[in-house]
């Protein structure tokens, strides 16, 4: 049975009000990464999938409803990414569960989500009103480059290096990220931040690379996955750091960050999320 089989994807949908972890669909990272010749035993990258659900609810002890923000952080060397739809059906199905305390609710989650995941997941539940106010990505903006674009076919031969430049430290990043689900086609809608050290990658070669996702399928956490690939692969560039984040669908967002440098990821909340 391939992946996509044992998802809920494209299938009609029953919405469950009893608690059922049964719901989760783990799909194995390994099988995404083969097709970029990535060994999940020695991943070139370290990182984490930073996720956020804006319609978490569950009953308190008097059976009163509670909301919060519910952030969850996969490490990226876990077995198994969560499949999204999967993930939104598990938490309905919390919506009617009884707990004495949002202490009860995260362990609960984190016990549920790191045996779908195969690694310890950590979640945090967030106040609505304390809900971080949306900040803008730093570095340079390649959105503005005036460029021609004639295909958006995924090709990572477009990215190159400025030939004649010098090694450089820089930040950059786009708005214009755009890729597909796998199964139902329907776009993803993201931002990505691209900071490397090693000789000046091509900007306008670089943006061009980004919009050829535009009619690529693959899941969030796959696609920039590839994009650190491609861009080690074609620039080769000493250090590299790759974080997208991408527009909430369902109610959830997902914010893959995937490095060769040992820091932690930084989240800011976009002004499309």
């Amino acid at each position: 049975m391939s992946w996509y089989e044992k998802t809920a994807l494209g299938k009609e949908t029953n919405y469950h009000n009893a608690y059922n972890p049964t719901l989760l669909c783990p799909l194995l990272r390994a099988e995404g990464r083969q097709q970029l010749g990535l060994d999940s035993a020695n991943l070139p990258f370290q990182g984490v999938d930073i996720w956020h659900n804006y319609e978490a609810s569950w009953l308190n002890s008097k059976g009163k409803p509670q909301v919060a923000i519910l952030q969850l952080h996969f490490p990226a060397e876990s077995s198994y990414l969560i499949e999204s739809k999967s993930l939104k059906l598990y938490f309905n199905s919390l919506n009617f569960k009884q707990f004495n305390n949002k202490e009860e609710v995260i362990t609960l989650l984190e016990r549920d989500l790191s045996v779908a995941a195969a690694a310890p997941v950590k979640a945090i539940l967030i106040p609505v009103s304390e809900l971080p106010q949306t900040q803008l990505l730093q570095g340079v903006c390649l959105d503005e480059l005036d460029i021609e674009v004639t295909d958006f076919t995924l090709n990572p031969q477009l990215l190159k290096n400025n030939t004649d430049a010098a090694m450089i430290t820089e930040t950059v990043y786009s708005h214009l990220l755009r890729s597909n689900c796998p199964v139902t086609n329907q776009p993803d809608w993201g931002s990505v931040s691209i900071t490397y050290t090693g000789q000046a990658i091509h900007h306008e070669s670089l943006l061009r690379y980004l919009i050829s996702f535009r009619e690529h399928n693959d899941f969030h956490e796959q696609c920039v996955e590839r994009i650190f690939s491609d861009i080690s692969h074609q620039c080769q560039p000493e250090k590299l750091t790759v974080q997208a984040y991408y527009t909430r669908r369902g109610g959830l967002d997902i914010n893959p960050f995937r490095s060769n440098v040992d820091l932690a990821a930084q989240f800011q909340r976009l002004v499309r999320q």
